[in-house]
């Protein structure tokens, strides 16, 4: 895995400076009626790059990611200030549409959320059917590459019909990759996506980042150091609400700039 790791690094695309940002924030906060959970967060997400975010739990990592396709919106008292664009457009102006900026920026969360009364087909094509008019051949190509894209084809041809709890927890959290991505996303948002699976799940999760993000730009939010410094070119360290430190994986974890990231990737806190 660290061979694959260096390789994949050596095959990387151009610095993030040399071409404009997929997703940026500048000044965004994130608030749960009067607590703020984010604080004045300003990043910029490149092109066919896998990014990261780390800190301690309760940092304020996974709450950040969710205002990026503003699912922090519909949480209970969550709201917002400042600015997130996607492809230079502001996903929180006035005339962009939630439900359509989900297509754009899919989501998928720390447990398999596969919807247990729908097939294996059924969960892949959710995304689609939610204001697509495929017609049943489109709709079932769209399938195909979505499960291809997420390793899961050659597991599941032959099953496509059968409920998607028969799968293995691993299986289960590629179809949720699957239905993420048929939609034909630009970002696609990981919350703790392996946290819940076993080693061998948690590789192929892996290794499905390093695929994925030459047609997408991946965040991923993780516990799990190690992980991060596998498969991500960029990494940002949260605590307590604040974006402490962002940089390329390799500084962060080898020379961290802010004596608070070299502190949490030594473990002495977190």
């Amino acid at each position: 895995m660290v061979d694959a790791a260096r390789d994949m690094r050596a095959a990387r695309v151009p610095e993030a400076a040399a071409v404009p940002p997929r997703m940026a924030v500048d000044k965004l906060s994130a608030m749960y009626g009067k607590f703020t959970a984010v604080k004045g967060v300003s990043l910029a997400f490149a092109p066919n790059q896998v990014h990261a975010l780390i800190g301690p739990s309760g940092c304020g990592k996974s709450t950040f990611l969710r205002t990026l396709n503003r699912m922090h919106e519909i949480t209970e008292g969550g709201w917002v200030t400042g600015r997130v664009t996607l492809d230079g457009e502001d996903i929180y102006g006035p005339r962009v549409s939630a439900m359509a900026l989900r297509r754009r920026v899919g989501m998928v969360f720390q447990r398999p959320t596969v919807f247990p009364t729908m097939t294996i087909f059924g969960n892949a094509a959710a995304g689609l059917r939610v204001g697509g008019r495929s017609s049943r051949t489109e709709l079932s190509e769209q399938v195909e590459h979505a499960l291809r894209q997420a390793a899961l084809w050659d597991e599941v041809k032959d099953r496509l019909h059968s409920s998607a709890t028969a799968l293995s927890g691993g299986q289960q959290q590629r179809l949720c990759i699957a239905r993420a991505l048929a939609p034909a996303p630009g970002v696609v948002l990981l919350d703790e996506p392996t946290s819940a699976l076993d080693p061998m799940a948690t590789q192929r999760i892996e290794e499905l980042a390093y695929q994925l993000k030459r047609d997408y730009t991946i965040i991923i939010v993780t516990h799990n150091m190690q992980q991060a410094a596998r498969i991500a070119d960029t990494t940002s360290f949260f605590y307590l609400g604040t974006m402490v430190e962002s940089g390329p994986s390799r500084q962060i974890f080898t020379n961290p700039a802010d004596p608070q990231t070299e502190a949490y990737i030594t473990g002495r806190f977190g």
